[in-house]
């Protein structure tokens, strides 16, 4: 049985790139999928692109349009809690410019069929023999290079926080992670395991690596086109430490004194 999905979409000056044939196409191959795509109030021609896709399966799209520009971070938040709204057992967010190939959304789709224990399914760029994983070495390496850090600042062995493919089952633990809005605009990845990490440590969650489980993408494409530069990157440093001092020092002080 397949379980019933909503799948978050966040846009932000996608005109250009999005390729609304192979949501459509998409669709058609698939049962119990909704696509719900937020407008994070693009100056281009976005609305316009997004309403023509919407009117081809207005059963099975819908469009969540911001106001003004809140950030990736925002959007995916305000798509998810529309997307908790509605009766659907998992709900997720892909990025806009497929470079996670949607057909991958099966091998999501069944770690959490098949084990229960599983609650969060994060896409996982890793780079090895019979995957095909394409971008250029300067944002591959300055990847690592971050990556490395917010693995040791959560105190989690994971390898990708920032791939932009993830379903999660829709409950409470999800809304909770969810209620505030993020303070980091572009790592908020992060910043959502970061608040489990804390509520694992006062104990309203299992340990974080009991019921997330990081998939290996068989293919990962990036287009070249990105909204992110270095200065981007500086900034989501900035905000590694940001999520440390609101979410994590306390806890890592506390044990301290413990021992």
């Amino acid at each position: 049985m397949t379980l019933t999905l909503t799948l978050v979409v966040p846009c932000y000056r996608e005109a250009n790139r999005l390729q609304p044939e192979r949501f459509v196409e998409f669709l058609d191959a698939t049962e119990g999928t909704r696509l719900l795509f937020v407008d994070d109030g693009s100056p281009d021609e976005t609305p316009r692109v997004l309403a023509a896709l919407a009117a081809q399966r207005p059963a099975r799209v819908e469009i969540l349009a911001l106001t003004r520009n809140v950030g990736k971070g925002e959007a995916v938040r305000q798509g998810l809690l529309r997307a908790l709204e509605t009766d659907t057992e998992l709900v997720g967010f892909w990025d806009a410019d497929l470079a996670t190939p949607l057909e991958l959304i099966d091998d999501f789709r069944a770690v959490l069929a098949t084990r229960s224990d599983i609650h969060w399914v994060l896409g996982s760029r890793w780079r090895g023999l019979g995957r095909h994983i394409h971008r250029r070495a300067s944002r591959h390496y300055a990847s690592r290079v971050f990556a490395t850090v917010a693995s040791l600042l959560l105190g989690l062995p994971i390898y990708d926080t920032q791939c932009g493919a993830k379903l999660f089952r829709a409950n409470e633990m999800l809304r909770r992670t969810l209620a505030e809005p993020f303070g980091a605009r572009w790592v908020f990845d992060v910043e959502m395991l970061a608040r489990l990490v804390a509520e694992s440590r006062s104990g309203r969650v299992p340990p974080v690596e009991t019921f997330a489980y990081e998939l290996p993408l068989s293919r990962w494409v990036h287009d070249g086109h990105s909204h992110l530069g270095w200065t981007d990157f500086l900034v989501a440093i900035g905000d590694l430490y940001g999520i440390w001092a609101r979410y994590l020092r306390a806890g890592i002080s506390g044990k301290a004194r413990r021992e």
